[in-house]
């Protein structure tokens, strides 16, 4: 099932929800399943970190949104557990995130 949005509802920097997606704009419009791996936050309500990641806004996971894995695993507390964080990036290795296409449509995103 296909979603459409304006494309001015994402401007640069941002990330939005729409559906079971958490659409972006780096520089590039992306879409990747919204909810992290780690405690399942909405990663709608991430930031795009100067890599173009997005990070989670509960414990600061980086996600490339490319390939949907891990790159950066929990921060905070959850950093100092010995090997957490290379677990999840193993897992998401395995099980990335799910990627949607976008196609820019006039003043509209198509997200499948």
């Amino acid at each position: 099932m296909s979603h459409s949005v304006p494309a001015a509802s994402v401007p640069e920097g941002t990330v939005i929800g729409v559906d079971s997606y958490a659409v972006g704009n780096n520089g590039d419009y992306f879409a990747v399943g919204r909810t992290c791996r780690h405690l399942r936050a909405d990663l709608a309500g991430g930031s795009i970190d100067a890599d173009g990641c997005l990070v989670c806004p509960w414990h600061g996971a980086k996600y490339d949104v490319g390939t949907g894995q891990m790159v950066r695993g929990p921060q905070g507390v959850f950093a100092k557990i010995p090997g957490l964080g290379a677990g999840f990036k193993a897992l998401t290795r395995l099980i990335p995130l799910k990627r949607g296409t976008i196609e820019r449509r006039g003043a509209d995103l198509e997200i499948d």
